[in-house]
C-alpha cells in the first residue's frame, strides 16, 4: 500500500512543484504581516480599552467621593429632602460601572480591586440606607447624624482609594502594552530577519530539488542517446519522476524499441537476400557437375562397362538424393559424408588411377548436424584446382575431428596434393572470399559459396573457410563449426 502511494504521488508536475513552492514562501512572507496587524489591533485595542476604563473608574472615583456625600450633606442641611436628592442615582451608577468594569477586566489584579470596591459600594449602599431611614423617621439628633455622615464619607474615601488603586494598576498594564508596542519593531524585524532567512533556505532548498528534478531526467536521456549512438538498441530509460518529461521518455524508448525492430527486420531482410544469392550461384555451380556426370555415363555406356554404369549412376541417385534432402538446409555430419563418398565415386570413374581420397572421421560426430553441401564444393575445388593441374597421381584426404576437449567443437579438413596457389593467388583467393557480393569472381564458386554459407547460418559461431596452401605442395581448406544436436530450419 505505502509503495503505491509513494508510485502515484511519487511523480509530480514542475508547474505544480513551482507553484507549491512559490504558495509556500508567500505565505510564509504573510506570517509576520499578519501577525504585526494582529497584534496591533489587539495591543491598539487593549491600550483603548485601559484609557476608557481609567477615564471611567476616574469618573465613578469623583462621583463616590463627591457627587454622593454633597448629596447627602444636603439633606441634613435641609437643602434637600430624600425625594429629591440625586444620591441613588450615583449609587446605581457606581454599581453599573464597577460591574461592567468587572465584565470587561482581562488582569487578575485589576479584577481583584474591582470586585473589593464593588463589595464596598455595596456596604455604602447599606450604610446609605441606614442613613435614609435615621432621616425619615427623626430618630437621630444632629450629632449622630454627622456621625453617621462622617462613616459614609470614610467608605466612599475607601471606595476612592481601591479605584485609585485600579487606576494605578491600569496604568501598568497600559505602560506595559505601551511598552510592548514601542519594543515591537525590534520583535518584528527580528522576527523578519528569520522569515527572510527560513525563507533562503526555502528557496535554496528549492532551487536545488528544482535543478535536480530536472538535471537528473536530462543526463538519463543524454546516456540513453549515447547508448543507442552506439548501436546498443536494448537500452531502457526508467520513467522520471516529473510528468513533463513522461511521453518524451515513452517517445524514447519506443523509438529504441521501432529502431531495434526495423534493424532486425532489415539483417533478416538481408539474410534473406544473401541466401537467395547463394541459392542462384550454388544453381550456377550444380549443372556443371550434371552435365559432366551425364557425359561420363554416356561415355560408360557406350563403352559397354555395364557395372560402372550401375555404380556411378547409383552414386548419382544417392548424390542428387542428399543434395534434395526434401528441401532441407541441415543433414547429419554421416549424411554429409556419404554424400561426398557418392561424388567421389562418381569423380574417380571420371579420372581413374589419378584420383586417390581417405576418409579420417570420428564416428562419435556422426548425428551432430551440418549445413548441407558444405563438403562437396570444397573437394570438387581440390579436385579441379588441385589435382588435375598436377602430373601423376593425386590424393584428397578429408577429416573430421572434435577441436576442442570439452567437444563442443567440430574441425573439418580437405586436403589435397595437388598444384596449390602461389602466394600472390592464395591472397587473391582470400580476398575474394571476404566480398560482399559474388560478383566478378575468378573461379572460386564454391569456396565462395561455403565460405558465405558457414557466416550466415552459422553467425559468429563460425569464421568461414581458413587456406592454407604452397605451390606444387597442395592445398588444405578447412572450417570450425558448433557441435549441432538439433537445428531448427530457417
Amino acid at each position: 500500500m505505502i509503495s503505491k502511494l509513494k508510485k502515484r504521488f511519487g511523480k509530480e508536475s514542475l508547474y505544480h512543484y513551482i507553484m507549491r513552492s512559490y504558495a509556500v514562501i508567500i505565505l510564509i512572507m504573510m506570517i509576520p504581516t499578519i501577525y504585526t496587524m494582529i497584534m496591533w489591533q489587539y495591543n491598539r485595542s487593549r491600550y483603548n480599552n485601559i484609557i476608557k476604563n481609567v477615564s471611567h473608574a476616574n469618573a465613578i472615583m469623583k462621583i463616590a467621593r463627591d457627587d454622593i456625600p454633597d448629596e447627602l450633606w444636603s439633606i441634613v442641611s435641609g437643602r434637600n429632602n430624600v425625594n429629591q436628592s440625586r444620591h441613588k442615582v450615583f449609587l446605581s451608577i457606581i454599581n453599573d460601572s464597577v460591574l461592567e468594569l468587572i465584565q470587561k477586566s482581562d488582569d487578575y489584579n485589576s479584577t481583584a480591586k474591582l470586585e473589593l470596591a464593588y463589595r464596598t459600594c455595596q456596604t455604602l449602599s447599606r450604610n446609605i440606607g441606614f442613613f435614609e431611614l435615621q432621616i425619615a423617621q427623626s430618630t437621630a439628633d444632629v450629632e449622630q447624624t454627622e456621625h453617621m455622615l462622617d462613616e459614609i464619607r470614610s467608605i466612599a474615601n475607601l471606595f476612592a482609594q481601591i479605584m485609585q488603586d485600579y487606576i494605578l494598576s491600569e496604568i501598568e498594564s497600559a505602560e506595559r502594552t505601551n511598552n510592548y508596542i514601542q519594543n515591537s519593531p525590534v520583535f518584528i524585524f527580528s522576527f523578519m530577519a528569520l522569515i527572510f532567512i527560513g525563507v533562503a533556505a526555502l528557496i535554496f532548498t528549492n532551487f536545488k530539488t528544482l535543478s535536480k528534478k530536472i538535471r537528473v531526467p536530462i543526463s538519463k536521456m543524454e546516456d540513453f542517446s549515447t547508448q543507442l549512438a552506439a548501436g546498443n538498441l536494448q537500452a531502457h530509460i526508467d520513467s522520471p519522476k516529473i510528468t513533463e518529461f513522461n511521453h518524451l521518455v515513452e517517445n524514447l524508448n519506443s523509438m529504441a524499441r521501432q529502431i531495434d525492430l526495423l534493424m532486425k527486420q532489415n539483417i533478416e531482410e538481408q539474410i534473406n537476400l544473401q541466401k537467395e544469392e547463394l541459392s542462384k550461384l550454388q544453381a550456377q555451380i550444380t549443372p556443371h557437375f550434371l552435365y559432366n556426370t551425364f557425359d561420363t555415363i554416356i561415355w560408360l555406356a557406350e563403352a559397354g562397362k555395364k557395372d560402372d554404369v550401375i555404380q556411378i549412376t547409383r552414386a548419382f541417385s544417392n548424390f542428387m538424393r542428399i543434395s534434395l534432402s526434401r528441401g532441407h538446409d541441415w543433414i547429419t555430419l554421416e549424411q554429409e559424408i556419404e554424400h561426398v563418398k557418392n561424388y567421389l565415386t562418381i569423380q574417380k570413374l571420371r579420372y581413374g588411377e589419378i584420383l586417390n581420397y581417405q576418409f579420417t572421421v570420428d564416428e562419435r560426430l556422426n548425428n551432430y548436424m551440418i549445413l548441407k553441401l558444405s563438403l562437396q564444393p570444397l573437394i570438387e575445388n581440390a579436385i579441379y584446382h588441385g589435382i588435375k593441374n598436377k602430373r601423376g597421381r593425386g590424393h584428397i584426404n578429408i577429416t573430421a575431428q572434435f577441436s576442442d576437449e570439452s567437444h563442443t567443437k567440430i574441425r573439418i579438413c580437405v586436403i589435397d596434393d595437388g598444384a596449390g596457389f602461389t602466394p600472390e593467388r592464395l591472397e587473391q583467393v582470400r580476398e575474394e572470399l571476404s566480398k560482399e557480393k559474388g560478383q566478378n569472381l575468378a573461379s572460386v564458386y564454391g569456396l565462395y559459396n561455403v565460405n558465405k554459407r558457414l557466416i550466415l547460418y552459422y553467425n559468429d559461431k563460425s569464421c568461414g573457410l581458413e587456406i592454407s596452401s604452397e605451390k606444387m605442395q597442395g592445398t588444405n581448406v578447412s572450417f570450425t563449426i558448433p557441435c549441432l544436436v538439433d537445428v531448427k530450419e530457417n
